[in-house]
Parts: structure tokens; sequence; C-alpha cells
């Protein structure tokens, strides 16, 4: 059995996530505090109670994320000592900071502090209603890389791929105007366009100066050896160079999320399983329509922790 763990972005927040974990996990518990204290404010408490609109924040919900999926491994590893090391690790976009410190590479605080910044620049690098993203049904990538580049053309903005989740469904971003274009073009080309209530629009050019903030974030902290490869987001390769994480983590920014040829990759490398760790089963979904032959279990509450059992934890 070839294990892989799989860490989810943002968009998996809720209210109350992780509450069961951390009243029955003291390891969890004190990965909450340890981000409390590494922020300066309460985070545990905008977890537990909200309010839903601040939790959903991108500069709250980027750090709240990561802490809820550290503090879950917290406690899978707290409950199964013998857990063992995953052959890779992946994270979706804000992920791959969970991922990081997974693997022994990024620090919880120095983790939470850099989101906490990094969703606050790229909240703040377009002018509300200025981006916008959408969904693609059913558009070949091929097609619809062209369709962007046509829509940008026409109105003079920003349009291109964000997101390449799975087959059939690709998440566009840019310019309101631009992607409300492509949306009606990939609409003719036999595709479905689904608008997104995000923020901003993420992982393209619109994002270049978040990722400069992000950067100059990255370079006050140290980055240590990575205890297993972390597939990167930005290439669909694993990284086991800690003198390339920063890089790839600002590529990221403004670049597209390949998370459907990581998880080829993966699999075409021998991994059989994987446990999606933290809130929500986004994952799970995204990779049962990538390939029906990879087994994802969802680890992001009690029940589900008390249900891994040893399967993973003995092989």
């Amino acid at each position: 059995m070839q294990v892989a763990w799989l860490f989810p972005g943002q968009g998996s927040q809720a209210v109350g996530m992780g509450k069961d974990v951390l009243e029955a996990s003291a390891a969890a518990r004190d990965v909450f505090a340890r981000a409390d204290a590494a922020l300066g404010e309460p985070l545990t408490r905008l977890v537990l109670e909200g309010p839903e609109a601040e939790l959903t924040l991108t500069a709250n919900a980027q750090p709240a994320i990561v802490t809820t999926s550290m503090a879950i491994l917290a406690a899978i590893k707290e409950k199964h000592p013998s857990l063992p090391t995953p052959r890779f690790a992946a994270g979706h976009s804000l992920g791959e900071y969970s991922a990081l410190v997974a693997a022994g590479s990024l620090s919880l605080e120095d983790a939470v502090r850099i989101v906490r910044a990094r969703g606050r620049a790229m909240q703040d690098a377009v002018p509300p209603g200025e981006g916008a993203m959408a969904a693609i049904m059913g558009v070949e990538t091929s097609v619809l890389e062209a369709i962007c580049a046509d829509a940008a053309k026409e109105t003079g903005g920003v349009a291109a791929c964000a997101n390449f989740n799975a087959p059939g469904q690709i998440v566009i971003a840019g310019s309101a105007n631009a992607v409300a274009r492509a949306s009606e073009l990939a609409s003719e080309a036999k595709g479905k366009a689904i608008p997104l209530k995000v923020s901003a629009p993420f992982h393209c050019a619109l994002m270049a100066p978040a990722a400069k903030v992000v950067g100059d974030e990255l370079a006050k902290i140290e980055v240590r050896p990575l205890a297993f490869p972390v597939v990167a987001n930005v290439d669909a390769q694993p990284n086991l160079e800690p003198s390339r994480v920063k890089e790839l983590l600002v590529r990221q920014v403004d670049g597209a999320v390949r998370w459907e040829q990581a998880v080829r990759f993966m699999q075409s490398a021998g991994i059989t399983h994987a446990l999606e760790i933290g809130p929500g089963k986004v994952l799970a979904g995204l990779c049962k329509r990538i390939s029906k032959d990879l087994k994802v279990i969802s680890v992001g509450d009690a029940a589900s922790l008390a249900a891994l059992g040893d399967t993973l934890c003995s092989n």
C-alpha cells in the first residue's frame, strides 16, 4: 500500500470545524494554542464560534484551515502513533502550506503568519467587483485556454485557467468582463459556466502584487528539510529540495493550480490510497472524478478519526 496525504484549500472552512476533534485530543488543542499565540489573537474562538462572515474572510479562512488541518493531523498521530510516513503529500492551493508543515519544512507558526499575510494580499490585489472566477464544466483544456485568450483579447482584460481540478472541471479567473466573456464563449462551446462567489480572482496574473508580498514574507523565515516530497501546485511535480520551497509558493499565488495533474502524477508513482486531512471532503470528490482506482479516506472530525482504525497505520 502506497499512501499520500492530501490537504484542503480555501472554501473548506466552516464554523465549528474540528470542534469534536479538539474536545477529544490534547494534541489538537495544542496546535490551536500555538496558532493563537503566533497570530496574537484567538483564532480558536473564531473557528469554533464564528461569526461565519468573519471566518470566511480570506485573511482569516487561510490560517484557520491550515490550523484545523494540522490539528486533525496531530490528533491522527496521537491516536495512531505507528502512522507511517507518506510517500507524498500535496495540498490544493492553500493546502500546500499544510503539506509543508506536515513535512516539517515550515513551522506551524511561520505558516499561519504567512498565510494570514497571503490572504490579505490576495484580497487587496484587485478592487472589489473588478475580478471574477467561474467554474467551467465540459470544455477540454486546450479549447478553454484558447477561449480565455480570445476573451482577454476582446475585452482588454485578463482571463486564464486558474484551477485544473478534475476532468471536465476547470476554474477560470481574471478581470470581471473577461471572465464573463469567456463564460459566454464556453457556453457556446457546449460547456457550462458557473460564476463563483469569491472575494478575488485567485491564481491568475492579477495576483502578481500578492505574489510579491508572499515572497517578502517568505524571505523572513527558515525553510527546513522535507521529511517527504510535497507535490507542488504549479508544476505537479514532487519537491524534496528546501531551496525550492519559497520559489514554488511564490509562483503558486499567480500561477494555476494543477490538481488533476498532481493526482495523476502520484498515481503513476504507485499511490493507491490517500488521507484527506482537514475540513470537508472536497478533495475526495475531485480525486474520484480523476480516478476511481485511488481510494481516498477523508478525516475531518472525531467520527472519521475513529473510523480510520489501523488500516493505513499498519502498512
